[in-house]
């Protein structure tokens, strides 16, 4: 896992790079390197997971010295495309980077399809100068890049190009507002800052002559065609990739952990690695809980680790240590983020990494891919447009909070029809427009703000494609979502954590929000005051009215202190606004 970053057509794309590594020193602090040639300048910033000796570090070259790859991310099946390429390239490392450079020499864009794994990644053609770029399918890796003056920027995170000094900090209004009143972000190729965007995950990216072209690599809708084999085949074909993902993303010449809370998805995950490493394989497991039995999930794990060989390590979030914690990762998030439960798995990450844990492994995916939700039950009746799923319960937001010149930005939340199936089309929706991009989003800087790489199994394009594949029976059945996949979990776990129902992560924010935690919102809240955003009394009433009723719902409160730590970590521009 690295941190990638370049500069096209500019003189002093050199010393500009210098700043851009710099800047993302914490995704790879085992290595720094880069490229530099006229007015262009590829960074790259090393994490050793395969190969740990100095020929992994990157930049790396073609043979012929013509071709230069930075390369952020995991290819899982190298090997196997190593013997299919061995014979035409001669490797000189034993990296799955060059692995990908080979493969894209061979076969061209076309080489896209042939890996499994997550990626982001840049060759530059020395001789036509030419960039080509590309990202995973599930865009598990980040790309950001933006075109100021035509010099052409891009890297792994907003903050490198921020470095730069070429892109003023200015935020995009158009998606602020869009995150306030909806709940919205993640959901297009824009980002909270003016001038800088995303390559949308699955897609490829080429620079020539001062031109980008953008297309898609993966197209997700297309895979679906609905199977009408037998149940058993399909439960079969589903462990066995379940299996052989999990065996895959153990490659690794460091230790390899895993993410455990006590649901289902991380439970089978832990399932599957004794199944394929054996009962009494001794991997770190690693819970974050905050000490309130409320919401804590430690009884559930400790259920599920009880006679195997797990090393578990349990990692407190104190409520003294919100405030300090929740500026760090705002910096290295560089968008908003999802409140209490990203800062409880920052212990984890951080517990990991002081343990020399480098690679986690994590849950995500299962949900999306499987129709775990409980409002996929509900299809025909949900509204993306009314903001973010969150089953029956109402979401406040801070419409009313806000001056009328600012929400008149609002921009048209999009209305994509992926599929006339409704179930199909929510589960289309949270892997391309919704949960999975943020929770990538969130899951990449939380991770990498501790030098951990995170892998995801069950984000395994394999096992999504299956799962969409499969008629409803096979996915929700008697009031419960991921049928088939329960079906698997009988087998490798206890019957109370495989028929456990669906819990979000919880923790106690609502609680220490309008408490023990009150005077430090209260400063957030007097900060946005003088932000021609907000509404200064309105924005006050809100939270006194939230501190009295203490409803469900406390994503509004976290809007408003979320904003204030981020603004307050650049130097922000706002569009003059008068009320």
């Amino acid at each position: 896992m690295c941190g990638i970053s370049g500069i096209i057509n500019h003189k002093e794309a050199g010393s500009l790079i210098l700043k851009m590594t710099e800047a993302q020193v914490h995704r790879g602090p085992d290595a720094k390197g880069m490229y530099s040639s006229e007015n262009i300048a590829l960074g790259h910033n090393r994490l050793s997971i395969i190969d740990l000796s100095s020929n992994g570090n990157q930049p790396l070259y073609s043979t012929d010295k013509r071709f230069v790859i930075i390369f952020n991310g995991e290819v899982y099946n190298y090997t196997e495309l190593k013997n299919l390429l061995k014979n035409n390239y001669e490797f000189v490392t034993h990296t799955d980077t060059e692995v990908v450079l080979a493969a894209w020499l061979t076969w061209g864009e076309k080489c896209l399809d042939r890996f499994t794994g997550m990626f982001a990644f840049a060759i530059w053609d020395t001789n036509e100068k030419k960039l080509f770029a590309a990202r995973d399918r599930f865009g598990v890796k980040p790309f950001h890049y933006s075109i100021i003056n035509d010099t052409f920027i891009f890297a792994s995170e907003i903050k490198a190009i921020h470095a730069t000094g070429l892109v003023n900090e200015k935020a995009n209004e158009e998606i602020w507002v869009t995150y306030f009143v909806n709940g919205l972000y993640d959901f297009n190729e824009q980002t909270f800052w003016k001038n800088i965007f995303k390559l949308p995950a699955g897609h490829q990216l080429v620079w020539e002559q001062n031109n980008i072209r953008i297309s898609n690599w993966y197209n997700l809708p297309n895979k679906i065609k609905l199977n009408t084999r037998k149940q058993e085949d399909v439960e079969a074909e589903l462990l066995f990739l379940l299996e052989d993902a999990v065996r895959l993303r153990f490659i690794s010449d460091v230790p390899v952990g895993v993410c455990l809370s006590g649901g289902l998805d991380s439970s089978l995950l832990l399932a599957l690695i004794q199944k394929v490493k054996g009962k009494d394989f001794p991997i770190h497991a690693f819970t974050f809980y905050t000490g309130d039995d409320r919401y804590d999930e430690l009884p559930w794990v400790e259920q599920m680790i009880k006679h195997s060989a797990v090393i578990h390590h349990t990692c407190k979030l104190n409520v003294n240590e919100i405030p300090s914690l929740a500026s760090k990762i705002a910096f290295q998030m560089d968008e908003p983020y999802g409140g209490f439960p990203t800062l409880g798995m920052s212990k984890v990450f951080e517990k990991a990494a002081e343990l020399g844990v480098k690679v986690l492994l994590d849950g995500n995916g299962m949900d999306e891919g499987w129709g775990g939700y409980d409002y996929y039950q509900k299809a025909n009746s949900v509204d993306f447009s009314k903001g973010p799923v969150q089953g029956s319960n109402k979401v406040f937001n801070l419409e009313d909070c806000l001056t009328e010149s600012f929400i008149h930005k609002n921009i048209k939340t999009p209305k994509n029809q992926y599929h006339t199936d409704p179930v199909l089309n929510l589960q289309l929706r949270d892997l391309l427009m919704s949960k999975i991009p943020r929770s990538m989003r969130f899951a990449d800087r939380n991770s990498m703000a501790y030098s951990i790489e995170l892998r995801e199994p069950f984000l395994d394009h394999r096992i999504i494609e299956l799962g969409l594949n499969q008629p409803i029976e096979y996915k929700i059945k008697d009031g419960k979502g991921k049928y088939l996949v329960r079906k698997i979990a009988q087998q490798l776990m206890p019957n109370q954590v495989s028929e456990a129902p669906k819990r979000a992560v919880q923790t106690p924010q609502r609680e220490w929000l309008a408490s023990e935690l009150s005077n430090w919102v209260k400063t957030f809240i007097g900060e946005l005051e003088n932000n021609p955003w907000f509404k200064p009394k309105s924005i006050k009433l809100t939270y006194e009215a939230y501190q009295k009723e203490m409803p469900d719902n406390s994503f509004y409160i976290w809007q408003m202190i979320n904003t204030a730590l981020l603004l307050n970590s650049v130097n922000t521009v706002f569009t003059k606004t008068t009320e």
